[in-house]
């Protein structure tokens, strides 16, 4: 029994660290942030957070020429979070044409709603960059910046107003835009199995 509890607990780890929190390429660099504070290396912020309780990330991104940028932020599906103040709203793509190469900063106020209540969730910043006139993308990704545990409670706080922009229907659409995530939803199963497991 250890022994299989060793191997999903290695097979989650896998799943759920991010490919990258801070990433380097030939196109540029990524640092993360969860409310202001630097993630180092493959780091992931595992917050407990109550039913509409603010969190704040902060992506930047150096780009290294002129590109176009598609970004996301994404979970497992369906309505888990809120975006409340930023550039896009929960699981809609972003897509900003012609960056020139400097930093770009991609940073949102996001609630956690009711749907995953008790229960832990991946939040995750996907991310496509294309080169001016290409339609493939010249690299694509997807990381989590938080692993969140949301209590049954609801936060009494105060919550910003919403003043994110939705995505116009006439931007193009990146061929490989994400509504789900497969790595992601197996190791979320995997973590609700575990857990089950061990009460």
């Amino acid at each position: 029994m250890k022994v299989k509890c060793l191997s999903i607990t290695v097979v989650i780890g896998i799943f759920i660290l991010p490919s990258t929190a801070i990433a380097m390429s030939s196109y540029g660099e990524i640092n993360t942030y969860y409310n202001n504070e630097l993630l180092p290396g493959k780091e992931v912020a595992k917050p407990m957070l109550k039913i509409g309780e603010p969190f704040k990330i902060k992506i930047e991104m150096t780009l290294n020429q002129t590109s176009s940028l598609f970004v996301q932020v994404c979970s497992l599906g369906g309505n888990l979070f809120k975006v409340v103040d930023g550039p896009s709203e929960f699981e809609k793509t972003k897509y900003i044409k012609s960056l020139d190469p400097v930093k770009y900063i991609f940073e949102g106020t996001i609630v956690p709603t009711d749907e995953w209540a008790g229960g832990s969730i991946p939040i995750n910043f996907w991310y496509q960059i294309n080169l001016p006139g290409e339609d493939d993308p010249a690299v694509t990704g997807e990381f989590t910046v938080a692993y969140c545990t949301i209590s049954n409670e609801h936060y009494e706080g105060e919550t910003p107003t919403s003043k994110e922009q939705p995505v116009s229907g006439s931007q193009p659409t990146p061929k490989s835009a994400p509504a789900f995530s497969l790595v992601t939803a197996i190791a979320a199963l995997a973590l609700v199995f575990l857990e089950f497991i061990h009460k």
